[in-house]
């Protein structure tokens, strides 16, 4: 008796060989990186994360909040008063708070005539300024003692007394001289760096520590 053979033929072998070359494929496919389809995410981060250097960071921040100290000495002071005030603004640079604690302050203009009586009490007034801290000479009397150099009372230059960054000439000057020095003292802060710091720290302590082994 003759069987008849099914409809279909088929091998299980061959089954599973196509079986295996299919899942193969599908392995290799799954291992290619997805594309991703954010495309906004690659711009939000170009927009908002800034790589930076520590010292471009810290002297971003010391440029725009100046703090000066409140020594006008002379009639130079009045051109400082007034470039407070609302005509030339200093405020546009972040500096429109004199403060009257030199521990507040990092930035101290020296406007007028500096005499030997109060040359001690101008130190000490730096000495109290944290670090860092800057100094501007305003006026011809502060830079060199100006027409009173030659007196026996008068200090001939505010840099016998104190290390001295910018200095702006005039009798007085005028305020656009003043916020002119001021944008120099900008200047000389982004040009800073945090070695700066350690140095004038180790230099602090080793003073300090001079000074208590001398008491």
């Amino acid at each position: 008796m003759e069987i008849d053979k099914p409809a279909f033929d088929f091998s299980l072998e061959e089954i599973d060989r196509e079986e295996g070359r299919q899942i193969e494929e599908l392995m290799a496919r799954s291992q290619e990186p997805l594309p991703d389809p954010v495309e906004w995410l690659q711009a939000e981060l170009s927009r908002n994360v800034l790589v930076t250097s520590v010292d471009k960071l810290l002297n971003w921040g010391r440029h725009y909040s100046l703090w000066p100290a409140t020594t006008g000495l002379a009639c130079c002071a009045m051109e400082m008063v007034a470039t407070a005030a609302s005509r030339f603004d200093i405020a546009r640079f972040g500096m429109e708070i004199f403060r009257a604690s030199p521990r507040q302050a990092d930035l101290m203009i020296v406007a007028g005539t500096l005499t030997w009586k109060m040359a001690r009490a101008l130190r000490m007034l730096y000495d109290q300024m944290a670090e860092p801290k800057w100094v501007l000479a305003m006026g011809a009397c502060a830079i060199s003692g100006g027409t009173f150099a030659h007196s026996y009372s008068v200090v001939p230059g505010v840099n016998r007394i104190i290390p001295v960054d910018v200095y702006v000439p005039g009798c007085p000057p005028r305020p656009e001289a003043l916020l002119y020095g001021v944008m120099k003292v900008h200047e000389k802060i982004e040009r800073r760096s945090v070695s700066e710091d350690l140095i004038d720290l180790r230099r602090l302590i080793k003073g300090r520590a001079t000074q208590g082994s001398q008491a």
